[in-house]
């Protein structure tokens, strides 16, 4: 079997663990997924896009012309809906720093401060791209709805999960083990759906 390398534009670890797993479930064995760890000379892409596919689309081809590889890459936030959508696609900086999960989630608990839980609706957005060294390109997008929490719970996965609570559940996705948060998550969504496209392209490199 032939295994592919793929370059994940990204070097948060706790991404780059997420979308392994899940592409290790579906296509095991086929897929050699690595960040940006393994290119130290690339600086980061400067999402200008407005939207999460047009930033999601710049990362993935410009990781792509960059490394001569295969490119995937996502952007995801968070959309408080009493914040009029936002953070967004600032999530990653919505404090000022890029990065600061801590700092993020604080300022939007701080923002909701005096908004009643019935009034916190949310949902996460994420949009995964695929670049192809032939300039090929796909995306494919996943939405997660749900609340956020008067306070955060749960020491697993990062960004915000600790006060997000999806529809229906008592737990934020924090406090969710790996396999019950990819079941649902935005980004497993949107993974589960571009997954067997990727593998199919990648499969026309042979």
């Amino acid at each position: 079997m032939t295994r592919h390398r793929l370059v994940l534009a990204t070097r948060n670890v706790g991404k780059i663990e997420e979308f392994r797993r899940i592409l290790d479930d579906i296509a095991p064995g086929q897929i050699d997924l690595v960040g940006l760890e393994q290119f130290p000379e690339l600086g980061d892409v400067e999402e200008t896009g407005t939207s999460f596919e047009e930033n999601s689309l710049l990362k993935a081809r410009t990781v792509c012309e960059q490394t001569g590889l295969p490119a995937i890459a996502d952007d995801s936030g968070l959309c408080v809906d009493a914040l009029d959508g936002n953070p967004g696609i600032f999530s990653a900086r919505w404090s000022g720093v890029h990065g600061n999960d801590k700092a993020n989630l604080e300022k939007v608990l701080l923002e909701l401060a005096h908004v009643s839980i019935v009034d916190r609706t949310a949902h996460f957005t994420c949009v995964t791209s695929l670049a192809m060294p032939d300039g090929s390109s796909i995306t494919q997008e996943g939405i997660l709805k749900g609340y956020i929490a008067n306070m955060p719970a749960g020491d697993k996965g990062f960004g915000y999960d600790p006060i997000f609570h999806p529809v229906g559940s008592e737990l934020s996705l924090a406090q969710m083990d790996s396999s019950a948060k990819d079941a649902i998550s935005h980004r497993g969504q949107s993974l589960r759906a571009i997954a067997p496209k990727v593998v199919t392209m990648l499969a026309s490199l042979r």
